[in-house]
């Protein structure tokens, strides 16, 4: 069984994800294997008061990177955009960084 904060890894803090916390879309970095409800339950769990109003998930290749003539990937990883009701508490940890 995975706790809440094996499933969210990181906040993604770009200028879309920015943006977007206008409409309530809080965007972060999430576990590959997890899925949108248990993604949405573990929001709700490290965030009290929030209410998850929908989930969606993208999976992110890796990039190529080259150092010299050496080439490499970095790792694949999985994003997730959670929409939370208009009723909910927000999430302070974004908030702040407005």
């Amino acid at each position: 069984m995975r706790t809440p904060y094996d499933v969210i890894l990181a906040p993604i803090i770009t200028e879309n994800s920015m943006d977007a916390m206008a409409q309530r879309k809080y965007t972060f970095r999430v576990a590959k294997g997890a899925g949108k409800i248990e993604i949405g339950r573990a929001v709700e769990a490290i965030f009290p008061g929030t209410k998850v109003a929908a989930v969606n998930t993208m999976n992110c290749r890796g990039r190529l990177k080259r150092m010299g003539r050496n080439e490499g990937r970095t790792p694949a990883w999985k994003k997730a955009i959670v929409t939370l009701t208009a009723d909910s508490k927000g999430i302070e940890f974004f908030e702040s960084m407005q």
